[in-house]
């Protein structure tokens, strides 16, 4: 037990190292989902488009809202924004790298996704397959206009008669994932120039700024914790003096059924020293309303 309470304790005390791996498990998980997908496009004209886009894209958005709630930090980082300035002025900086590493974190299995589905290219052929141009192939010169569209819809279906022996609709399949191939490719490289820029030409810049910002943003996130759990100990310790008092009269009842009870002057100091002072409802109520609009500065001297 007391192993998997120490485990527990070091992904509290590195939530940056746990939102590391949860994105890494996240970005794996994407490409499993896609892997696992069954896609049927429509092979209609006017439904293509929609779902070969919508494929490539709604699971993006819902993987970034995943990465986003189960980032604690970006309840932190909201909470920081909108409380009261009160004794405690607000560092916009902090703010702002709190933010850009909320969401660099959530868009690694959006971008995953993305790159994924167009190196594959299913979802570029379903969604632009009736609207390329069937002057440019060959096979479209003697049908009318009409029957051009529902033949260019059926590209990505090529288990239909009227396309199963079709050289045309080879050619546009062809077409297309070449498109879409090279697309997911040049994101790729994008992307992996941006990070190798960022990472290299850090450096470069102001060191000191990012050295706070991280500084005061990983404290911000430690305080709120030790907050948490001050707070609970300290319900702990004020719902046990409400019980006790409530049951003052049963106290020699209480012992013979060998209940433990603290004996007098045993553990009291400890009890006091966090509960000094605060003795009702009202007063814990004002305690956490003080705390949210005029927190401490952060001054120990």
């Amino acid at each position: 037990m007391d192993r998997f309470r120490m485990i527990f304790q070091y992904f509290q005390s590195n939530s940056e190292s746990v939102m590391n791996g949860i994105c890494g498990l996240m970005a794996l998980a994407s490409v499993k989902m896609y892997t696992s997908l069954d896609f049927s496009c429509p092979c209609l004209p006017q439904y293509n488009m929609a779902y070969g886009l919508g494929i490539m894209f709604v699971p993006p958005v819902i993987l970034f809202l995943c990465g986003l709630i189960l980032n604690r930090q970006s309840l932190v980082m909201l909470e920081e924004w909108r409380r009261p300035q009160g004794r405690r002025k607000k560092d916009l900086a902090v703010i702002r790298y709190m933010c850009s590493s909320i969401v660099q974190r959530a868009m690694v299995a959006p971008v995953v996704w993305i790159v994924v589905t167009l190196l594959d290219g299913k979802c570029l052929i379903c969604a632009f397959s009736s609207s390329m141009d069937p002057e440019k192939f060959v096979g479209f010169a003697n049908v009318s206009t009409v029957q051009v569209q529902q033949l260019l819809a059926k590209v990505p279906c090529k288990d239909d008669e009227l396309m199963r022996n079709n050289t045309s609709r080879k050619a546009v399949s062809r077409y297309l994932r070449c498109c879409s191939q090279a697309l997911g490719w040049s994101i790729l490289l994008i992307l992996i120039t941006a990070a190798f820029l960022a990472r290299w030409l850090r450096p470069c810049f102001n060191q000191a700024t990012l050295l706070q910002a991280r500084h005061w943003s990983n404290y911000i996130d430690i305080e709120q914790k030790i907050f948490e759990e001050t707070c609970c100990e300290h319900s702990r310790l004020f719902a046990h003096k409400c019980i006790l008092h409530f049951f003052e009269s049963m106290r020699q009842e209480i012992k013979l059924h060998s209940l433990s009870l603290p004996r007098e002057g045993e553990g009291a100091e400890e009890e006091e020293d966090l509960l000094r002072g605060i003795t009702d409802q009202d007063q814990v109520n004002k305690l956490l309303k003080t705390w949210y609009y005029e927190k401490p500065p952060l001054d120990v001297s």
